[in-house]
């Protein structure tokens, strides 16, 4: 077998998928190999690469043998199964298993474009019939002469396709027809990288070069249309300049943790002597350091139905990561994450940390978007339960008071009152009346009058005669128990008094 020939089946044997299933029952995470007579699930590990059962990724095999397996199987609700390019299954095997056991909201989103559900099948089987159908159907006849088939729209592409060498590729082991199957053409016509890695293999008389990489297209100094080969690295080559610039030990740090360096930095154009201003990213497939102009981002108004504002999106413009909560995914599944431009993607990802990291993302964007007085005194978000909107934390900033109805003491009981900053006591103050015009004449509380002895039972374990024998949370403004709670006090007093045992006098001598 010559080189290409090797490379080509290599090649091939990337672009097929794996079907796994998760069974719940047993808690495993297997590969599947096929249905027996008796309706029960045949599987093999996921390793075991001479008996996994191989689909090619844009055949209709799979969607035949699924709905197949899936009348077959006995009990179809036991298992979850996801399709997966067999080249992504190291990386994606282990987020599956962690969400069964810890399902975070991150973990979801990160294997929902896997996952396969009979519904999913039919829709993907529907689409490929229909993209087939429209390449297959004959151009309208005018009389008795056929149109020419319809040719690609080359103005949405960066690279034209006419200008690539087709034959060159073959010297690499590939083909347009290859490209196309592995969905990579078009990406690459945009200027974008091949979405996963080829093998390139390569004969030059001497020596035989073969190797994993990402393809791209690029033109030369001279406007030829050439191929881009991104080897995989062993780590991202971070000790050398980048274009002129040096990373300094906090760019390192970013760029080996979230694969982007988190600011804009000029780069050197070493043909025309320009500085660009640039982020720069890592490759996660290759490790290759990657660039792009900061002009060229375009930052939305909203990503996945959360709103952004104007400090979200200047800190998104400068490269920084912004903790975003509440989005909602294609499957309409909420979900929380990191966003931020990524240079290789030429876009924004989302980036989905582990627990703790989310809670000090979520606590550091809070105390950036937190307003403070000209004193230091904080203005919160949210207090007691009720979000503050950002015009009531700014009259706070403006020594203004505003009024805050349904606020919870700790016993969840809600109580209302007027806020404003105390500046002697560096908080805020809680009043019964509006302190806005005479502060001295009002007395300070916490929190208003009709609520003082409500929040004192509820959040301070305080009591007085009144509610000293009351064990039930007071309700909203409640300074004396009720009726019914009276009742029921004295019934358990009384009890207690018949059940308590009489003490014995002795024995008269």
């Amino acid at each position: 077998m010559d080189v290409n020939t090797a490379s080509q089946s290599t090649t091939d044997e990337q672009m097929m998928d794996i079907l796994l299933v998760l069974d719940k029952e047993k808690k495993t995470i297997s590969a599947v190999k096929g249905v027996d007579e008796n309706g029960e699930l045949q599987t093999v590990p996921p390793e075991n690469n001479s008996e996994l059962l191989k689909f090619d990724r844009h055949g209709d095999f799979f969607s035949n043998f699924f709905s197949n397996m899936m009348n077959q199987l006995k009990n179809p609700t036991r298992f979850n199964f996801f399709k997966i390019p067999k080249i992504e299954l190291p990386k994606i095997e282990p987020i599956i298993r962690d969400n069964f056991n810890h399902p975070t909201p991150e973990n979801e989103a990160g294997i929902e474009r896997y996952r396969v559900t009979p519904e999913t099948v039919k829709q993907e089987a529907k689409k490929e019939q229909q993209e087939t159908q429209t390449q297959q159907q004959p151009a309208k006849e005018t009389g008795a002469t056929a149109q020419a088939p319809q040719q690609p729209d080359k103005s949405k592409y960066v690279i034209d396709p006419d200008k690539v060498d087709w034959e060159a590729l073959k010297n690499f082991g590939l083909s347009k027809e290859q490209l196309e199957k592995a969905k990579a053409l078009e990406p690459m016509l945009r200027g974008y990288k091949s979405p996963g890695a080829f093998t390139i293999a390569g004969n030059y008389n001497s020596a035989i070069m073969k190797l994993d990489a990402r393809l791209s297209f690029r033109h030369d100094k001279d406007g030829n249309v050439v191929l881009a080969i991104h080897g995989i690295r062993q780590k991202p080559e971070l000790e050398r300049p980048f274009f002129g610039h040096e990373f300094s030990k906090e760019d390192k740090a970013n760029l080996l943790e979230t694969g982007n360096m988190g600011r804009i930095v000029n780069l050197k154009n070493y043909i025309t002597g320009e500085m660009i201003p640039s982020f720069v990213s890592v490759d996660k497939v290759t490790n290759e350091l990657v660039s792009m102009r900061a002009s060229s981002v375009q930052i939305p108004d909203e990503i996945k139905g959360v709103k952004l504002n104007k400090e979200q999106k200047e800190a998104l413009r400068e490269g920084k990561g912004v903790f975003l909560e509440n989005m909602i995914s294609n499957r309409k599944n909420p979900f929380s994450a990191t966003v931020q431009v990524n240079a290789d993607k030429k876009s924004l990802e989302f980036i989905y940390p582990n627990a703790k990291q989310s809670q000090e993302q979520r606590q550091k964007q809070e105390q950036q978007n937190s307003l403070v007085t000209s004193d230091g005194v904080t203005i919160p978000k949210s207090i007691s339960g009720i979000e503050l909107s950002r015009q009531q934390q700014q009259d706070l900033v403006n020594d203004k008071t505003i009024f805050v109805a349904g606020l919870k003491d700790k016993r969840g009981v809600e109580y209302d009152a007027y806020i404003q900053v105390n500046h002697d006591k560096k908080k805020l103050g809680f009043y019964s009346d509006n302190p806005s015009f005479d502060r001295s004449a009002v007395k300070e509380i916490t929190p208003a009058s009709k609520n003082r002895t409500q929040v004192a039972v509820n959040s301070e374990g305080k009591t007085n005669e009144a509610t000293k024998k009351v064990k039930e949370p007071l309700k909203k403004g409640q300074d004396k128990p009720t009726e019914k709670q009276k009742t029921k006090q004295d019934k358990k007093e009384k009890q207690e008094q018949t059940d308590k045992p009489k003490q014995s006098r002795g024995r008269k001598r």
